[in-house]
């Protein structure tokens, strides 16, 4: 049984594809007021906004557990509205050795899809996939939606 995974989600957004992507790279902090039941806090330790090796430190309620992560962003390639971001400290890496987090945005007149991908790998057999942490992604997704279509 192999302890290394990947889980994708996809959902189609109403609101601008543009916007959903600006949100997660350039205003994370305004998540905080978007889905405040979910993330409670996220802060800047090193870096820029929206810059490789940038580092940001969240505060969110998952499974519900108020938990935290360090994150690293490692990729960005903006043409494609795409993020790559490694987990470099926190609750989550108690249960795994690597935990990558991959949001792209796709863009085509009206419809806007985002894209999940969790790649990690589980410290050991008994570490169930993080399927519940991908339900917290989606329903991020929703919240940030609802928000931006009132």
């Amino acid at each position: 049984m192999s302890l290394e995974g990947k889980l994708v989600s996809e959902i189609n957004i109403k609101c601008d594809g543009d916007v959903f992507h600006e949100t997660i790279m350039y205003k994370p902090h305004y998540m905080c007021n978007i889905c405040p039941d979910k993330i409670q806090n996220v802060d800047i330790h090193k870096g820029d906004l929206g810059t490789i090796g940038s580092v940001r430190f969240w505060k969110f309620t998952h499974d519900g557990k108020e938990m935290v992560a360090k994150e690293v962003i490692e990729k960005i390639d903006e043409e494609k509205k795409l993020v790559k971001k490694k987990m470099i400290e926190g609750d989550m890496l108690e249960y795994y050795e690597s935990f990558y987090l991959t949001i792209h945005v796709e863009t085509k007149d009206e419809n806007n899809l985002v894209t999940w991908i969790l790649e990690y790998e589980k410290k050991n057999v008994h570490v169930p996939d993080p399927h519940t942490f991908m339900e917290l992604c989606i329903n991020i997704t929703k919240d940030i939606e609802s928000y931006h279509i009132k």
